[in-house]
């Protein structure tokens, strides 16, 4: 990795520079917090957009705060530093951006009352992550962990045991993905992604009382809804039941983008096939990750 740069304690170095203590918090407890951002390449204008930027060093800090890791950065700056390392990574492809914040100290003890507070920024290309056009579900038999356990609005990088108990699950039955249930057994969300239904007209998706994450891309895909697509978008509890019945249902995520189900637990959802909706988000939502429909333009940071 000697030609990659990453982000580290004020500074931009090449990867191999950085060493992280084998005692560290962070890889011994999972002590720490993370974001997932994307800057999308657009090939017509040899331009790279920062998607959405700001908002997820706004909730990056959020997360920092709720977990009591203090790390001496505005959003702005965060923002000017992950601009920076595209450049200096020369990227001309789409790219994942992953900051991480953590408790660095090598102590025994399991605490967050401490002063050695870090953060990272490293990136990679990143095409389709998903792999597929759609994908098969079932409902995990691991329930989400809840907000008075290990906050998951505040993406915890130790929390994430929890959506990889369920993607191993999902994955040795066969299925392409899982979907968790909160504790009083309606539906939250998947494992590293939202979750949408579409039905009598509506788009429906949980709310953040239900223990989700309330995702950047989510809070996308509602705005598109209501304003390009003029559908009613509802935050409310599912039922498990509520998923076999919908006309259609999609994962949202940075990571994910937006993704077509077309079987939960063996159930075909709909006709089986990617719906015309999700489809229709879909293609706006790609549209507006390049900058090219200027109503939407200000979700965009131009890197060069």
């Amino acid at each position: 990795m000697s030609n990659s740069y990453v982000f580290y304690q004020g500074k931009i170095v090449k990867e191999e520079e950085v060493k992280i203590s084998i005692r560290c918090k962070a890889f011994n407890y999972g002590l720490g917090c993370f974001e997932g951002i994307r800057a999308y390449w657009d090939e017509e204008t040899n331009q790279l957009y920062a998607f959405r930027l700001r908002e997820h060093y706004e909730r990056l800090l959020q997360s920092c705060k709720a977990l009591n890791i203090n790390i001496p950065y505005t959003v702005e700056e965060l923002c000017d530093w992950t601009l920076k390392l595209l450049r200096k990574n020369e990227f001309k492809t789409t790219v994942y951006i992953r900051p991480v914040a953590f408790k660095g100290s090598d102590h025994l003890f399991p605490t967050l009352y401490d002063d050695d507070n870090r953060i990272l920024i490293y990136c990679h290309p990143m095409g389709n992550f998903a792999g597929k056009d759609a994908f098969r579900v079932c409902i995990s038999s691991w329930r989400r962990i809840s907000d008075n356990m290990i906050p998951a609005r505040t993406k915890p990088t130790g929390g994430y045991l929890n959506s990889a108990l369920a993607s191993l699950e999902a994955l040795q039955n066969g299925y392409d993905e899982a979907i968790l249930l909160t504790d009083s057994g309606y539906v939250c969300e998947g494992p590293g992604e939202n979750i949408f239904i579409y039905k009598n007209g509506k788009l429906i998706t949980p709310p953040p009382s239900d223990n989700i994450l309330e995702g950047i891309t989510r809070d996308t895909v509602m705005t598109l809804a209501r304003e390009e697509l003029g559908m009613e978008v509802v935050q409310r509890s599912i039922t498990r039941t509520e998923l076999y019945s919908a006309e259609e249902a999609f994962f949202s995520g940075t990571a994910m983008e937006v993704t077509p189900i077309v079987e939960i637990d063996n159930r075909k959802v709909g006709d089986g096939k990617p719906g015309e909706v999700c489809k229709k988000i879909k293609e706006i939502f790609f549209n507006i990750t390049t900058g090219k429909n200027p109503k939407y333009a200000h979700f965009c940071t131009p890197v060069y």
